[in-house]
């Protein structure tokens, strides 16, 4: 693969969101894991789900296929890598900026929040509205199976947190 092309299939890369959360892109969401274009010119995408069965990757790896071949990339195959699992920690630190932005709480910087596990303490999650912490939990499961649903006692507004896996 000449950097030309290495570089091409990223930026177009680069333009495949989540169909969840359309403000990031599978790089955003550290779900893009390898990318290489074999002799016969076969595009190969490696991703890895963000947990077992999420609905979302049958929608991203159309995308993908479709994103390449109309990019010029005319085989494309997709690769799903389960080992190591995905974890939140992957995600960069302009996909949580932006998962803000959009009114969703990014998950804390840790695999998982082992306080809720060993003290049963739930995380203090920012108000991606007005910033407070000063926010309860009011279900484990919000608006899909990856975020729980908060309210800020401040301002009153609920709000998705993007869970630490």
């Amino acid at each position: 693969m000449t950097t030309y092309e290495k570089e091409r299939l990223l930026e177009i890369l680069s333009q495949v969101t989540d169909p969840e959360i359309p403000v990031l892109t599978i790089q955003d969401m550290g779900i893009l894991r390898h990318t290489d274009i074999h002799p016969d010119g076969t595009v190969e995408v490696v991703i890895t789900p963000t947990y077992s069965g999420c609905p979302a990757m049958h929608a991203i790896e159309k995308e993908i296929v479709s994103a390449l071949q109309k990019g010029g990339f005319d085989k494309v195959i997709i690769t799903e890598q389960l080992s190591p699992p995905w974890t939140t920690d992957w995600m960069t630190d302009e996909g949580r900026r932006k998962l803000e932005a959009y009114g969703i709480a990014p998950p804390e910087k840790s695999t998982a929040d082992k306080r809720r596990i060993l003290f049963g303490k739930t995380p203090m999650v920012r108000c991606p509205h007005c910033k407070s912490t000063n926010t309860v939990m009011l279900s484990q499961f919000g608006s899909t199976a990856c975020k729980a649903l908060y309210r800020c006692n401040d301002c009153l507004e609920p709000f998705d947190y993007f869970k630490c896996i």
